[in-house]
């Protein structure tokens, strides 16, 4: 894939993941049985993120070019400390760090935001083509949440 297409295929990644969990995007029939599925398309991409559970989850995130696979990325996440964060207090903090990082028209790692005594930070290695991460939010010193990711481009 040349740059052209790596880069349009960057900023359709982050516009869809700010237009889906983010930016509380309509959800739409689920797939698979039991799976909370989002969608977002915009001409010949589209992007389906579909996951599992909701204290503790995995999902994946794949784009498509015109039907066809072209990125995929997997993730589990989960609360550390129930008893320090509830799961609705995460997922606030996310939506609110991740907007701020998607503003800045990324999703990749090396990104933190505070809010209040909650911290939230993420690391990530590689690029869109091929990346592995992890985010966390942490109260105080205490890490109360985890998330581990890793994903790129799909080759046939």
């Amino acid at each position: 894939m040349e740059s052209t297409q790596l880069d349009q295929l960057h900023a359709f990644i982050v516009e869809a993941k700010a237009a889906t969990y983010v930016g509380d995007g309509a959800r739409s029939l689920p797939l698979r049985p039991g799976a909370h599925d989002l969608q977002y398309q915009k001409g010949p991409l589209s992007y389906l993120d579909s996951y599992f559970g909701g204290s503790d989850f995995v999902g994946q995130e794949v784009v498509y070019r015109e039907g066809q696979p072209v990125w995929a990325m997997n993730y589990y996440g989960r609360v550390l400390r129930p008893e320090r964060i509830t799961a609705a207090e995460a997922g606030r903090m996310i939506k609110e760090s991740l907007s701020r990082m998607y503003a800045e028209g990324r999703f990749l790692g090396g990104f933190q935001h505070v809010a209040g005594e909650l911290t939230y930070v993420d690391n990530s290695g590689g690029d869109l083509t091929s990346f592995i991460g992890n985010e966390w939010i942490a109260r105080g010193c205490e890490r109360v949440y985890e998330l581990v990711y890793h994903g790129g481009l799909i080759v046939e």
